[in-house]
C-alpha cells in the first residue's frame, strides 16, 4: 500500500512536516505559558485575601461628640471618615468620579482590558509610566488588600482581586465601598467626609463643580489640593467637566458655566478647636474606658451636656476679657521674630493658622513687613493692614512695636472673601483664664474655658490648676454659722485683732485698710470684711469650716489654720463652680457631669449617666446662703452685676498680691465661675481684684446664656424669728499665713 504522500512532490511533502513541526512547537509553547501562567496565578493567588470578608467589612470610622442639641463639637479619629450609603452619593458625583477614572465601570467585569492595552501603548510610546490603567474596582481591591507599590506581582494579585470582587458585589455596592474608602487629601477618607471638610455640607448638596473638585482628587490629593494648590485643582476640576461632557454626562452650557466657576471652598472649622480644653476630658475619660483603638476607629456616638451656643459665648467672654485685661496694662512687646530664628517668611505657618479665622476671633499673625507708618500682616490665607490707629492704645508708634518676622496677636474685625481682613492689635502677655459653667438642676457641663490657647499649652485650668480662691471661699465660713443657727441680722464688731499664734502674734486687717465697727453677717459677707470672717471661723472652729467644705465637694487637702477662712487655700475651679451650685439648688449638689449617652457604631447603647445628687445643707441654710450672696451683687464687691436683668448671686474672690482674681455666681438655673491669673502665680497688677478682672467676663457670659431664656426666681428666706447682736471672741492660736482679700 502506498504512502498517502507518494503522490506529492518531495518539497511539498517537506513543507508540510515543517508546518506540522511548527505547530507543535507553538503549541507546545502555548501549553508552557499557560502553565506557566497558571503556576503564577497559583502563586500569585495564594496568599490572596479572601473577598467574603468585605460582606462584614466596616472601615474606620470617626467617633463624633454631640452637644446636647445634637450638634458636632469634637471628633476623634485615624482616619476622618463619615460612611454614608450609595444614595447619599449624588448622581451628579458619581457622573463625574466615573468619567475620570472610570469611564466603563457599569459594564465590566472588574478589569478594563482594552484600557489596559492602550494605557501600555502609552506608556511604551512616551518611554515611563503616564498612565494607569486600573478600574475603580481594581483601586478597591489595591487600597483595602494590598500595598501601593507598582510591582508586576502586584498587580495580578490586584486583577485578581478586582474580578473577584465583580462576582461577589454589586455596582452599587463596589462604587459605595470605594467612596467611602478612598483618601482625598488633609487626612480626609471618603467623600461625604470630604463634602463636610472643603465645603462644610454634606455630599447629597454638592454643585456640579464641587463634584467635580471632589473628583478630580483621588489622582493626587496632595498634588491637586484645592487648599495647597489650586490652580492645579482648577485645572483638574475642569478636566473632570470635559471628561463629564464627551461621556454626555452633562450639556455643553451646563460645562461652560462650571468651567466659569471660581474654586470656593467653604473650608469645615476642626470641631475640637470650639472646645478643645472639654473634648480632651472626654477622650481621657474614653479611652482609659473603651481603649483607644475603640476611641479613634470605632465610630462611637458621644452625647454631651455642653451647649455650642453657651461655648462660643465662653469662648468670647474669656478672649474679650483677657484683651481688656492687656490694655490695662500697656504695651509689654517682646515679641517673638521668626526671622531672627531662622524661618523664611514665605513658608512659615503658625498653629493657629490650621482653623478657618472668625470675625471677633484672636490669632496670632506674622508681619510680612514693617514700615513707617504701617505694616502688613498675615494669618492663613488672609492678609491685613495695620496703621497707627489699630495700635493707639499701646502709646507708641507702630515702627517702634513691630518688626518684619515678629509674631503678634490681633482681634478679627473683619473678613474678605478676597483674602483681605481689618485686624486691631492685641497683646498676649501670658495672662490666663478660665470659665466654667454648670447646669444647676442635671449637674451637666453647658461650657467650659480651661485658657486662652490650647495650641499653645493643654494644662486645663479649669479642672487641673489648683489656685488660692480669696474670699470666694468666705462663703463655707458663713454656711457653717447659718447651718448652726445663727441668722443673717446678727452682728458682728468688725475690729482690729490680733491672734495669737505659736509663730508669734497674727494681725490681720481689711482690704480697705478700715474697719466699720457693729454690723450684720450679711453685710460682713456682701463687703468681703476680712476681720468678720476670721473671728466666725474661729468661733465655730476652723475644722468645721474644712468639714463643711468638703461636703461642697472640695477634695483638696485644706491645712486647719485660721487664714484658710479667707481662702489661702488651693482649689480647682471645677470644684468651686460644683459647690456653689449647692445654694440655688435648695442645697443639693448634682455631681458635674460631661456626658450623657454613648453608643457603638450600630447604635447600641454602651453607656447612658442620670444625674447623680447629693444633699449638702438644709433647705433653710441654703435659702439664706443665697439672699446673702445676693446682698453681694445689690450692695456689695460685686455691685457691678446689679444692671443684669435677672436674678443673680455670687461672691468675688481675690488673692494676696493679685495673683488670682475670681467671680463666684449663679441665676437660679445656671452657676458659673471664672478665673483670672498667670500660670507661675505672679501679680496681674495694682487694684486687679475678682470684681475688676473676673466679673465682667462672668457678666459677659451669663448675659448671653441667660438671653431669651426664662431666668427664674430665687426663692426666699424662711422667715427670721429673732436677730441676736453677737461679739465674737478672738481665737486662742492662729498660726501666721499669707493673707487673702
Amino acid at each position: 500500500m502506498k504512502s498517502l504522500y507518494e503522490h506529492l512532490p518531495p518539497v511539498e511533502i517537506g513543507g508540510r512536516r515543517l508546518v506540522g513541526r511548527v505547530l507543535f512547537g507553538l503549541l507546545v509553547l502555548v501549553a508552557v505559558l499557560v502553565g506557566a501562567t497558571a503556576g503564577l496565578l497559583l502563586v500569585y493567588t495564594t496568599d490572596l485575601p479572601q473577598v467574603d470578608a468585605l460582606e462584614a467589612y466596616r472601615p474606620s470610622s470617626i467617633t463624633e461628640l454631640y452637644d446636647d442639641h445634637g450638634r458636632v463639637i469634637g471628633s476623634f479619629a485615624l482616619q476622618r471618615r463619615v460612611v454614608v450609603g450609595y444614595d447619599d452619593f449624588p448622581p451628579v458625583l458619581r457622573d463625574a468620579l466615573v468619567s475620570i477614572e472610570d469611564k466603563d465601570f457599569y459594564k465590566h467585569s472588574g478589569i478594563n482590558f482594552w484600557r489596559i492595552v492602550g494605557a501600555a501603548y502609552r506608556d511604551v510610546e512616551s518611554g515611563g509610566r503616564v498612565q494607569g490603567a486600573s478600574t475603580l474596582t481594581m483601586q478597591l481591591a489595591r487600597n483595602l488588600f494590598l500595598s501601593p507599590d507598582r510591582a508586576f506581582h502586584r498587580k495580578v494579585q490586584e486583577t485578581m482581586l478586582a474580578i473577584q470582587i465583580e462576582r461577589r458585589f454589586t455596582k452599587p455596592q463596589i462604587f459605595t465601598l470605594y467612596a467611602n474608602q478612598i483618601a482625598l487629601g488633609h487626612g480626609v477618607f471618603g467623600f461625604e467626609a470630604a463634602s463636610e471638610f472643603y465645603f462644610s455640607k454634606p455630599a447629597k448638596q454638592l454643585t456640579l463643580e464641587e463634584s467635580a473638585l471632589l473628583a478630580g482628587l483621588p489622582k493626587g490629593p496632595s498634588l491637586y489640593s484645592p487648599i495647597n494648590h489650586p490652580d492645579r485643582a482648577q485645572k483638574r476640576r475642569n478636566l473632570v467637566i470635559n471628561s463629564m461632557l464627551e461621556d454626555g454626562k452633562i450639556t455643553a452650557a451646563q460645562a461652560a458655566d462650571a468651567r466659569s466657576a471660581p474654586l470656593v471652598l467653604r473650608l469645615a472649622h476642626d470641631p475640637n478647636s470650639l472646645a478643645p480644653y472639654f473634648v480632651e476630658e472626654i477622650r481621657r475619660y474614653l479611652e482609659n474606658k473603651y481603649g483607644a483603638d475603640q476611641v479613634h476607629e470605632g465610630g462611637l456616638k458621644v452625647y454631651t451636656t455642653l451647649d455650642v451656643d453657651l461655648q462660643n459665648a465662653a469662648n468670647q467672654a474669656v478672649l474679650d476679657g483677657l484683651a481688656a485685661y492687656e490694655r490695662r496694662h500697656g504695651w509689654k512687646g517682646h515679641l517673638e521674630n521668626v526671622v531672627a530664628e531662622g524661618a523664611v517668611l514665605d513658608k512659615y505657618s503658625h498653629p493657629d493658622w490650621d482653623d478657618e479665622p472668625e470675625v471677633n476671633g484672636y490669632v496670632h499673625a506674622l508681619v510680612t513687613f514693617a514700615g513707617t507708618g504701617i505694616a502688613t500682616l498675615k494669618f492663613g490665607r488672609y492678609t491685613a493692614a495695620v496703621g497707627q490707629p489699630e495700635v493707639a492704645w499701646t502709646q507708641q508708634k507702630l515702627a517702634d512695636i513691630l518688626k518684619t518676622g515678629d509674631i503678634c496677636y490681633v482681634k478679627i474685625q473683619s473678613l474678605g472673601a478676597n483674602g483681605a481682613a481689618h485686624v486691631s492689635l492685641e497683646q498676649d502677655s501670658g495672662a490666663q483664664g478660665a470659665l466654667l459653667a454648670i447646669d444647676n438642676t442635671t449637674g451637666g457641663i453647658k461650657a467650659m474655658v480651661g485658657g486662652r490657647d490650647f495650641n499653645e499649652s493643654k494644662f486645663d485650668r479649669a479642672t487641673q490648676a489648683m489656685r488660692q480662691v480669696g474670699s470666694s471661699f468666705k462663703p463655707y465660713v458663713y454656711t457653717t454659722v447659718i447651718d448652726g443657727g445663727a441668722s443673717p441680722d446678727d452682728t458682728i464688731l468688725d475690729e482690729p485683732v490680733s491672734f495669737e499664734t505659736p509663730s508669734g502674734p497674727y494681725s490681720p486687717h481689711n482690704y480697705d485698710e478700715k474697719f466699720e465697727g457693729i454690723i450684720t453677717l450679711r453685710r460682713a459677707l456682701a463687703q468681703s470684711r476680712n476681720i468678720p470672717a476670721l473671728k466666725l471661723a474661729n468661733k465655730v472652729g476652723i475644722k468645721s469650716v474644712i468639714d463643711y467644705a468638703g461636703r461642697f465637694g472640695i477634695t483638696a487637702k485644706l491645712p486647719p489654720y485660721l487664714p484658710v477662712a479667707l481662702g489661702a487655700a488651693e482649689i480647682t475651679l471645677m470644684e468651686q463652680t460644683s459647690a456653689y451650685s449647692v445654694f440655688p439648688n435648695d442645697g443639693v449638689r448634682v455631681i458635674p457631669r460631661y456626658i450623657t449617652r454613648v453608643t457603638d457604631y450600630e447604635g447600641r447603647v454602651l453607656e447612658e449617666d442620670f444625674p447623680d445628687v447629693k444633699d449638702v445643707i438644709s433647705e433653710r441654710t441654703a435659702r439664706i446662703m443665697t439672699s446673702m450672696l445676693r446682698e453681694v451683687v445689690l450692695h456689695g464687691t460685686g455691685v457691678a452685676a446689679a444692671k443684669l436683668p435677672f436674678p443673680v448671686a455670687g461672691k468675688t474672690g481675690t488673692t494676696n498680691d493679685f495673683t488670682d482674681a475670681w467671680f463666684m455666681g449663679f441665676s437660679p438655673t445656671m452657676t458659673c465661675g471664672v478665673w483670672v491669673g498667670y500660670d507661675e502665680k505672679r501679680s496681674l497688677g495694682a487694684k486687679e481684684t475678682g470684681a475688676h478682672a473676673a466679673l465682667p467676663i462672668w457678666m459677659n457670659f451669663m448675659t448671653i446664656a441667660m438671653a431669651g431664656k426664662d431666668p427664674g426666681d430665687f426663692q426666699p428666706p424662711p422667715a427670721m424669728l429673732h436677730a441676736v447682736a453677737q461679739k465674737v471672741d478672738t481665737p486662742d492660736a492662729a498660726p501666721a499665713a499669707e493673707e487673702s482679700h
